[in-house]
């Protein structure tokens, strides 16, 4: 595989990715999170309401030794369990009970993995998850749901061992000015929202195989 290009877009100028640090609420737990697109990191550099400039720092990453967990090249209801072991979509009882089976019987076991690699769960993402909990979302229609998004996939980096081989081209850091990006952030994740709410409203939700469905009789 190589050498990957990577770009981690962030409201700070001085970045030092460390092994340990990280959110444990975040898509994938705890963790340092790039992606290979510039102009989408550029996007995500300025997404938070503090209306300031941010930074987009450039990495590049040796991954011919590392165990790359990619979720596009799994079933959908996995990178769902995943963000389940780590988000709530819904805080009521019925939910936690169903989501601890749902885990057990479709998530993936990221121990052994240096890097995770798939879909980024921002609000547009989130609201498939949370709908699909709560029985609003045929399984039929999920990937599609996914592609209707459009809005990246993101790089985790997890081990000490990748984070070693991750190097930062500091000569190469690029400021992001927040009127121009945070307004192409905004459209892209109304247009997603529309496209997706108007595929949960069409026929092709047959809202038969939903997520309750998929334990019973067990």
């Amino acid at each position: 595989m190589g050498k990957i290009t990577l770009y981690h877009g962030t409201p700070n100028k001085v970045v030092t990715p460390t092994y340990g640090l990280g959110d444990d609420k975040h898509d994938y737990g705890r963790g340092f999170y790039l992606t290979e697109e510039f102009e989408l990191a550029k996007e995500w550099a300025v997404c938070r309401p503090e209306e300031h400039n941010g930074w987009v720092h450039k990495y590049e990453l040796e991954a011919d030794k590392l165990k790359i967990l990619d979720f596009q090249e799994l079933n959908v209801l996995a990178w769902l369990a995943e963000l389940m072991k780590h988000r709530d979509a819904a805080d009521s009882k019925r939910y936690h009970m169903l989501a601890a089976k749902f885990i057990e019987r479709y998530g993936v076991d990221t121990s052994e993995y240096d890097v995770i690699k798939g879909w980024r769960a921002n609000a547009s993402y989130f609201y498939i998850a949370r709908e699909f909990v709560r029985d609003n979302i045929d399984i039929d229609i999920l990937e599609e749901l996914l592609s209707l998004g459009d809005l990246g996939i993101q790089y985790c980096i997890k081990t000490k061992s990748a984070y070693s081989k991750l190097k930062e081209i500091s000569e190469e850091l690029s400021v992001v000015e927040y009127e121009d990006f945070n307004e192409k952030y905004n459209q892209r994740d109304a247009m997603a929202r529309k496209n997706m709410r108007e595929l949960v409203d069409s026929d092709a939700n047959k809202i038969t195989k939903v997520f309750s469905t998929l334990f019973e009789g067990k």
